[in-house]
């Protein structure tokens, strides 16, 4: 049965006159409203891709498909963005409750952690060195880790310092190996940058040349030459660690030595 028949009325045909016209095109999506936390997630995008040396206002702004004037509605400006990226490692981040019978255990696993926070972007150490952590967002992780210092028995001179010594080591190991990455993606060219460097031929060549150093003029390089240079970065890192840990362990409160005749 016809359309016609069933008295729905038959589309005619289009008339020899009439321009033909393009299909009617779908409308677009609706694109997310500009947000501060959209506009931290492509600077993330950008420094990966480009590095902090070409992080850019204009290129996050480029990469939103947007001015770089609304940019500005919500951050104010690149030091601010920079500011809220390092922020933005910590979301989520729970700091435990001192707890001085494992001090070391929990100094040891922020700071495992702050350096993998840290290797999640491409230059994240550099941008934490530039900035001072006593923002709102970062002061509990702050009071956290002087809380364990001080409540495993630390002086406070020392507790005060041992925060920024902490704070220091990660960042500049974390410097040192986003150095090496960089190094590693320029000799390849092929985007391995972001890609953490194999570190054996390098350390192989490394202790090589230590043993191959005269033995009367260098004696403990050449002693050395084997354990100068591992070829684990997270060796390096625990090994440094330890050293930091047991150096602020020596300034604990000694036990008092038992009373004469005391058993």
């Amino acid at each position: 049965m016809s359309d016609a028949a069933a008295g729905t009325p038959a589309s005619p045909p289009p008339s020899p006159w009439e321009r033909r016209r393009p299909a009617r095109a779908q409308a677009a999506p609706a694109r997310a409203p500009l947000s501060r936390d959209r506009i931290v997630e492509a600077a993330f995008t950008v420094l990966d891709r480009e590095g902090l040396d070409g992080l850019s206002m204009r290129r996050v702004a480029a990469e939103l498909g947007v001015t770089v004037s609304a940019l500005y509605a919500h951050v104010s400006s690149k030091d601010d963005l920079l500011e809220l990226m390092y922020a933005r490692l910590f979301d989520g981040v729970e700091m435990p409750e001192a707890d001085p019978e494992r001090w070391q255990e929990q100094v040891r696993d922020y700071a495992r952690a702050g350096r993998q926070r840290l290797l999640s972007h491409r230059d994240m150490a550099r941008i934490s060195m530039a900035h001072v952590p006593f923002t709102a967002e970062l002061l509990p992780h702050v009071e956290t880790l002087l809380a364990i210092f001080r409540t495993a028995g630390l002086p406070d001179r020392i507790a005060a310092e041992a925060g920024d010594l902490l704070s220091t080591y990660i960042d500049g190991f974390v410097l040192e190996e986003g150095m090496w990455q960089d190094r590693a993606g320029r000799e390849g060219g092929d985007g391995a940058s972001l890609a953490r460097p194999d570190w054996r031929e390098m350390a192989d060549r490394m202790r090589d040349y230590f043993a191959s150093l005269p033995a009367a003029d260098f004696p403990h390089l050449r002693a050395l030459a084997g354990l100068m240079v591992s070829d684990s970065s997270d060796e390096r890192f625990d090994i440094g660690l330890e050293i930091i840990l047991r150096g602020l362990a020596s300034y604990l409160p000694q036990p008092e030595p038992p009373r004469d005749g005391a058993r």
